[in-house]
């Protein structure tokens, strides 16, 4: 038996509670078991609880599906969310769009808003932040953009914008944000969480902000 992190040889480590073997690489030094009791212990489970996430389920249909607590799927998304960066080059000189979408947390007199830039040419998402609709979250989202030294930045007709884009940059003439718009349509079709007239919302900012970024960065990682 090879060890499944790094493929080494392993040695027999013991018993677990249950009474199955468990194994110790003898080179990362790391501890596991053939087979498990609990589904949540398998291997594949944390690339399948972000593959849910992307196609839309919620925290309980990801429990009843894979058959594992809600818990569990919590703390692996929280793990997931702390190894998943950006993985693209922000490159200068492009064109980005900038928008919001309204959505709620808690409940529904609670109203935040998901504040992010997309690179016109690639549609990638190179920022974005989830707060209130003022000029500091929307400052958060707009400092990656101006470090990018953009060709033009292109927005509605909000006029926070106003004071924090210059004015050689910023465009606001009509159908200019229609890809992102587009990609609003989109996200709120797949992620549950953020559809228009539901019953369903996040329950905390953690969350919300987990879920999408596992949204816009998370890859499948080769062989899983």
């Amino acid at each position: 038996m090879e060890c499944p992190s790094c493929n080494m040889a392993v040695v027999k480590n013991g018993k677990s509670k249950s009474g199955r073997q468990r194994f110790r690489c003898q080179s990362c030094k790391k501890g596991f078991q053939q087979n498990y009791v609990y589904n949540g212990c398998h291997r594949g489970v944390p690339s399948q609880i972000s593959t849910l996430v992307r196609e839309g389920c919620g925290i309980r249909s990801i429990g009843r599906i894979l058959k594992i607590s809600c818990t569990t799927v919590i703390s692996q998304i929280k793990r997931t969310v702390r190894s998943t960066i950006r993985q693209f080059p922000i490159l200068q000189g492009k064109e980005y769009e900038v928008d919001e979408m309204r959505t709620y947390i808690g409940n529904k007199t609670r109203l935040y808003w998901v504040v992010y830039a997309l690179g016109r040419d690639t549609k990638e998402v190179i920022d974005f932040k989830v707060g209130k609709r003022n000029s500091k979250t929307l400052l958060r989202v707009l400092d990656t953009v101006h470090l990018s030294e953009p060709k033009k930045v292109h927005t509605d007709k909000l006029s926070l914008y106003k004071n924090l884009i210059p004015t050689v940059l910023h465009c606001t003439t009509p159908y200019n944000i229609n890809h992102i718009e587009r990609n609003n349509l989109s996200i709120r079709t797949h992620l549950k969480r953020l559809a228009r007239k539901t019953i369903c919302f996040s329950r905390s900012k953690e969350m919300l902000e987990a879920c999408l970024r596992i949204y816009f960065w998370w890859r499948q990682p080769v062989g899983a």
